[in-house]
């Protein structure tokens, strides 16, 4: 009797392992057969982005100005452990034209808040895009419009002679109602924006 029990421990650790075998080589397939697209779509909304924060639009959706430029330049910054890219725009004639930046926030109210953010060539917010977010919707999810240009928010063509704040902190920016930690992670992604932008100019 004990050697019969044996036996079916031992098959049903066999079974569990073959099992555990194939679940693992199923998953490991799946990756390879995903991990390009996903790869591509990520590589796709980032250059969508920054062609949306170097152009403005009407309420419309029709392209009012943009900045012009003929090549892009990425230089990493590394911040605390976290990288903030800088896409730097030049004309054809190699003068500095403007950037879109690439950064993020993790202390949003629904955890990291990812943002690309453009500047014209006097370091002045031209538009931004929200590249990742989990913020409540109607609520902190209406970042991605309260700080447009005419929005409640408005920060485009806002000068950097002081970091952005919301009024609650002293500053000049109204908060999205209700949503005061998504409005001060958004300015600070934004601020983190400009100041690497800076230090990746002036080196």
């Amino acid at each position: 009797m004990a050697k019969k029990a044996q036996s079916t421990l031992v098959n049903m650790l066999l079974s569990l392992t073959a099992i555990a075998l194939v679940a693992a080589a199923a998953l490991a397939l799946m990756n390879a057969v995903t991990e390009e697209p996903i790869q591509v779509a990520k590589e796709n909304k980032v250059k969508k982005a920054i062609a949306d924060v170097l152009q403005q639009v009407d309420e419309n959706g029709q392209v009012t100005e943009s900045i012009k430029y003929e090549t892009l330049k990425d230089t990493a910054v590394d911040v605390n452990g976290e990288s903030v890219v800088c896409h730097i725009a030049y004309t054809a004639d190699g003068e500095y034209a403007g950037a879109a930046v690439e950064t993020s926030d993790p202390n949003g109210f629904g955890g990291p808040l990812k943002v690309m953010v453009g500047f014209d060539k006097d370091g002045n917010v031209y538009g931004y895009s929200i590249l990742e977010s989990n913020e409540t919707p109607g609520l902190g999810a209406k970042a991605g419009d309260w700080f447009v240009k005419g929005g409640k928010g408005d920060i485009v063509s806002v000068e950097h002679a002081r970091p952005l704040t919301v009024k609650k902190d002293g500053g000049d920016v109204d908060a999205i109602t209700g949503s005061t930690i998504t409005s001060r992670a958004f300015l600070r992604s934004v601020n983190k924006a400009y100041t690497n932008l800076q230090s990746v100019l002036n080196k």
